[in-house]
C-alpha cells in the first residue's frame, strides 16, 4: 500500500519561493512595455514551468480561470512533480498586469499552498471583502455593518478619531457610494488601482503601510489568496460573493457552495495551515520589485508560514544569463 506523505510546510517553502521568483522575473522583463497580456503570459508560463518540478502533487483551487479560458494553471489543473504530499494550490502569477505594463508600483507574483482540502473553492466572480489587522476583538467589524459604523468601531478600538482611520479601496466606479459613505464618516480613503491581494495584506501592519482597514469588492479567487496571507500574518478577513445574476449563483453552487449568499471568515476560507510566497515585480511597500543593474538581477520575496507565524524576506541575486525571460534553471 502506498502512503501519502504528510503536508510538510517547511519542506516546500523554498520550492514556493522559486515559483514566484520565476514568475516575477519573467513579468519584470516586460515592465513599462504597455502590454498587459504579454506580461501576464510570461509570468504564467514561468510559474507553470517552475511548478512542474516541485516536490508535491497539487491541485489548483484558485487559478487562471477554467480550462477553456486559460492556457495553463487553470482551476482544477494538477501541478507538481507527481510525488510528495497532496496539496491545494492558490496562485496568481501576476497580480497587477496593468501595473506591470505601466511600470507602476505594486505588482507581485503570489502563491499559497496548504494540505488537501484546506482552501475553499470559489467561483471566478466578485467578492465583497473586509479586512483589518491583528490585535482587535474577533468580529469587531463585519460586512453586515454600514461602512461608517465599521470606521467608528475600529477607531474606538484603536483609541483614535475616525479621521485618523485610513481605508484602502480599489479605485472602481462601483465603489462610488462606498467612498462617499467613508468620507462622510470622516475616514481617509487610499485608492489602489489594481492588486487587492496586496491591498488586504497592507492592513496587517498599519504602522508601516498606513492602512487600517480594507473594504470593497474584487475577484473572489483573490479573496482566498488574501485570506491565506492574513492566516500567516494575523488579522481578520470576511468575504461574501457578489451575485449579479442567476448565472453567478449557479456557478457558485457548481463549486459546491450550498448557500452562495453567506459570508466566510478567514479561517473558513482557509481551513488549514498554509505557506504563502509573494515576489515583487515592481516596488511596493509590501515587497521590493525586480531590479537589473550591471549584469545582475535582483528579486525580493516575502515567505510566510501560518503554522509558525514565521515571516522571511528573501533577497535573490544572480547574474543575467540572457536566456528566455523568467525561465532560468539555476533559480534555487
Amino acid at each position: 500500500m502506498t502512503t501519502t506523505p504528510p503536508f510538510d510546510d517547511a519542506l516546500i517553502s523554498l520550492a514556493l519561493v522559486r515559483t514566484t521568483e520565476a514568475a516575477a522575473l519573467a513579468a519584470a522583463r516586460l515592465a513599462g512595455q504597455g502590454d498587459e497580456e504579454a506580461a501576464d503570459t510570461a509570468a504564467l508560463n514561468a510559474m507553470a514551468a517552475a511548478l512542474a518540478v516541485q516536490p508535491f502533487r497539487g491541485r489548483i483551487v484558485v487559478g487562471e480561470g477554467c480550462r477553456h479560458t486559460a492556457p495553463a494553471l487553470f482551476t482544477d489543473d494538477e501541478v507538481g512533480a507527481g510525488s510528495g504530499p497532496v496539496v491545494d494550490v492558490a496562485l496568481d502569477p501576476l497580480e497587477g498586469a496593468t501595473l506591470t505594463a505601466k511600470d507602476m508600483p505594486g505588482a507581485i507574483s503570489v502563491i499559497a499552498v496548504g494540505a488537501e482540502g484546506s482552501m475553499l473553492r470559489v467561483p471566478d466572480i466578485y467578492m465583497e471583502k473586509l479586512a483589518i489587522g491583528p490585535g482587535y476583538p474577533e468580529g469587531l467589524v463585519s460586512l453586515d455593518m454600514p461602512p461608517a459604523e465599521r470606521v467608528r468601531k475600529l477607531a474606538s478600538a484603536k483609541g483614535c478619531r475616525p479621521e485618523e482611520i485610513t481605508v484602502c479601496v480599489l479605485e472602481r466606479p462601483r465603489h462610488r457610494a462606498l467612498v462617499e459613505a467613508l468620507r462622510e464618516a470622516g475616514a481617509r480613503v487610499r485608492f489602489i488601482t489594481d492588486g487587492d491581494v496586496a491591498g488586504v495584506i497592507h492592513v496587517a501592519d498599519p504602522e508601516e503601510t498606513g492602512v487600517d482597514i480594507y473594504m470593497g469588492s474584487g475577484g473572489a479567487p483573490e479573496g482566498v489568496l488574501a485570506a491565506a496571507a492574513l492566516k500567516c500574518l494575523g488579522g481578520q478577513f470576511e468575504g461574501r460573493l457578489v451575485l449579479r445574476s442567476e448565472s453567478d449563483r449557479q456557478t457558485a453552487i457548481e463549486k459546491g457552495i450550498d448557500d452562495p449568499t453567506r459570508s466566510w471568515l478567514r479561517d473558513e476560507l482557509v481551513r488549514g495551515d498554509v505557506v504563502f510566497s509573494a515576489s515583487g515585480v515592481t516596488d511596493s511597500p509590501l515587497v521590493g520589485g525586480v531590479h537589473r543593474r550591471r549584469g545582475w538581477c535582483e528579486c525580493e520575496t516575502l515567505l510566510m508560514r501560518s503554522a509558525t507565524g514565521s515571516i522571511r524576506r528573501i533577497h535573490y541575486r544572480r547574474r543575467e544569463t540572457g536566456g528566455e525571460a523568467g525561465i532560468h534553471p539555476e533559480i534555487g
